[in-house]
């Protein structure tokens, strides 16, 4: 496993990010801690989750694994959750980025986790209803209180991004050092104008769903994640082009044909269009963790987001 600082930061994280968003959904609490064991050993450190994943039952299982394993092995953890969607208050003010429901979030999410603080706290996406100034002094205020150690953002656009970074210099505040985009071989729209905003901010990218929700593509050729619409119908140029024998390669991630497997590429694909990323993979099978960390093959690029 190789390790890269979470952007601008100087925290360390694995390279290949558990995401846990079935855990309490697809797969039970004792798979999701088989999972999680199994990704440890590996050398994994990086754990991302988020309040409304099966309605904060996730949450909840990665704090009973947290609670059950040693302290030499749960210290290695560096645990991002997210906040923005209602996870239980249905009510006018249970979602958004203001300050009363980011407040509410963090604090049910500390508590279903078990920790005095997390180490990422993500927005999950941009709420136009919510002054961006308000949203990030409540961000800076949780770094202050010691409650959160960076922030980051979620599937915001290049312009949102952008002026996220822009206002909280003005401001004085602490900057975001993460964007968790969706990034794929069959979702490449970051490619334009996302990744170059947070290359140029330095903030480390965390793409997620890198298998396209776990549509592996195939030997000749991938569908997107809309039924029935060709890869080159939302992509910048042809994902993928048919080799000798029937193999694939990545067109722009290498000038050498790819020998390996499909779902390697795809695992490999996110890691290539900036100097560096993490990938938040998604998985319901011990089996399946326990290949990922080996399945990307090496990369050449510097060990550090940036």
């Amino acid at each position: 496993m190789r390790y890269r600082r979470l952007g601008h930061s100087g925290c360390a994280v694995s390279e290949l990010c558990l995401g846990t968003m079935t855990f309490g959904n697809e797969t039970d609490e004792a798979g999701a801690h088989e999972q999680l064991d199994v990704f440890l050993e590996a050398g994994g450190t990086f754990v991302d989750t988020a309040d409304v994943y099966s309605a904060g039952v996730s949450e909840e299982i990665i704090g009973a694994w947290l609670r059950s394993r040693p302290r030499e092995v749960t210290d290695r953890v560096v645990l991002a959750t997210k906040g923005r969607f209602a996870a239980t208050d249905q009510g006018p003010n249970g979602n958004g980025l203001s300050t009363r429901h980011l407040t509410r979030a963090l604090e049910d999410s500390l508590r279903r986790l078990g920790v005095d603080a997390v180490d990422l706290y993500q927005v999950h996406a941009f709420d136009e209803h919510t002054p961006m100034e308000e949203t990030l002094r409540t961000l800076d205020g949780f770094v202050q209180a010691g409650k959160i150690h960076y922030y980051g953002l979620s599937n915001f656009t290049g312009w949102q991004l952008t002026k996220a970074v822009l206002t909280a210099r003005a401001l004085g505040l602490r900057q975001p050092v993460t964007l968790q985009p969706q990034y794929s071989l069959v979702v490449r729209e970051i490619e334009w104008e996302i990744v170059p905003a947070a290359l140029d901010a330095g903030m480390g990218l965390l793409p997620w769903s890198p298998l396209g929700v776990g549509g592996s593509p195939g030997s000749t050729g991938v569908t997107s994640g809309r039924r029935g619409t060709p890869a080159s119908a939302t992509t910048p140029d042809a994902a993928w082009r048919p080799t000798t024998g029937g193999a694939t390669t990545a067109r722009g991630a290498s000038s050498t044909p790819w020998s390996g497997s499909p779902r390697a590429a795809g695992a490999r694909w996110p890691r290539s269009p900036s100097p560096g990323s993490t990938t938040v993979p998604r998985s319901r099978r011990r089996s399946s963790v326990r290949a990922r960390p080996t399945s990307c093959g090496p990369t050449s690029r510097p060990s550090t987001c940036s």
